[in-house]
């Protein structure tokens, strides 16, 4: 059972795109996961990462600080900067602008262990990483998106704050928890938690593609572009900026990956609770959520032939 969920969640872009394409023709299959799913799915798969979570992980923060402050500050500074440049060198009208600062705004994606491991990083400083952006995530995807995108629509940087607290810290704590009463319990249903990471986001693209399929069709080479620029610039910046400091290359391959991998179910959920007359700002999240892992596996198959010097 156990080789079908790696082969399963390593086939996790296929399934992406697939159920996206089918989504797009025939919207009627997938219009049934609406918002609720969407939010729900959303906060199932961040409780299976919670469960995967031991105290000693959020200890290994200490062993790394320059690490891991490097990182978080390249999360939350680079990406919400390039998704607002972005948005304004292409001129991108309001609902497309809004999901991509959006997107840009978010945490990093919980893919981004995979990559970092398919590419010979340090997948502990991934994990940590994604774990610390996930958890103050209900303070910066706020604090960005009003500051950002405050301009094409009004944000209820509040409403935010409250969803991205109920959607992210909350299911997680108590994953924790979990795992540290009920060690027992917390494996076995924690072994299931990245196939269920891969099916809420499959399902939430579907979801989202069906719904926002007319407006998808109507733009598609905007989005196309916006996320395809998003997440290379991002994976860009995000290795330069440890090499010039003179990080060892695993570190500098990781922080790319954080940085250029974001969670786009989360963006999505978000997009659709915040933004419902936008159906492009969720339609964004998609892109990016497709776009990140094209761009993520063909970097990942790069290095992974290029051991690390460091």
């Amino acid at each position: 059972m156990t080789r079908f969920f790696n082969w399963f969640n390593n086939l996790y872009p296929v399934w992406l795109v697939s159920l996206a394409i089918i989504a797009f023709f025939k919207p009627q299959t997938m219009l049934w996961f609406d918002k609720p799913w969407i939010f729900w799915s959303l906060a199932a798969s961040m409780l299976g990462m919670g469960l995967t979570l031991s105290l000693a992980d959020f200890k290994a923060i200490a062993r790394m600080p320059g690490c891991v402050a490097l990182g978080f500050a390249a999360q939350y500074t680079i990406m919400p900067l390039i998704g607002w440049l972005i948005a304004t060198v292409l001129k991108l009208e309001p609902g497309l602008a809004v999901g991509i600062i959006l997107v840009a705004s978010c945490p990093g994606g919980m893919a981004s262990n995979m990559i970092s491991y398919l590419a010979r990083a340090n997948v502990a400083l991934s994990v940590v990483l994604t774990i610390v952006s996930t958890m103050l995530a209900f303070f910066f995807t706020p604090m960005w998106t009003q500051a950002l995108a405050g301009k094409y629509v009004p944000v209820d940087a509040w409403g935010l704050c409250l969803s991205a607290l109920q959607l992210t810290v909350a299911p997680i704590v108590l994953g924790v928890l979990i795992r540290w009463k009920l060690p027992r319990t917390a494996d076995k249903i924690g072994a299931c938690g990245p196939t269920i990471a891969v099916l809420a986001f499959t399902l939430v693209s579907g979801g989202i593609v069906a719904a926002s399929a007319e407006a998808i069709a109507s733009n598609f080479g905007r989005l196309a572009l916006a996320a395809f620029l998003l997440h290379v610039v991002g994976f860009f910046v995000g290795y330069c900026i440890p090499k010039v400091l003179r990080y060892p290359e695993s570190i500098a391959r990781t922080v790319s990956i954080e940085v250029g991998m974001q969670n786009g179910g989360m963006a999505a959920a978000l997009a659709r609770e915040h933004f419902p007359t936008m159906p492009l700002a969720a339609a964004a999240s998609v892109f990016s959520g497709v776009m990140q892992n094209i761009v993520g596996g063909f970097i990942a198959s790069w290095w992974k032939r290029r051991k690390p010097e460091s």
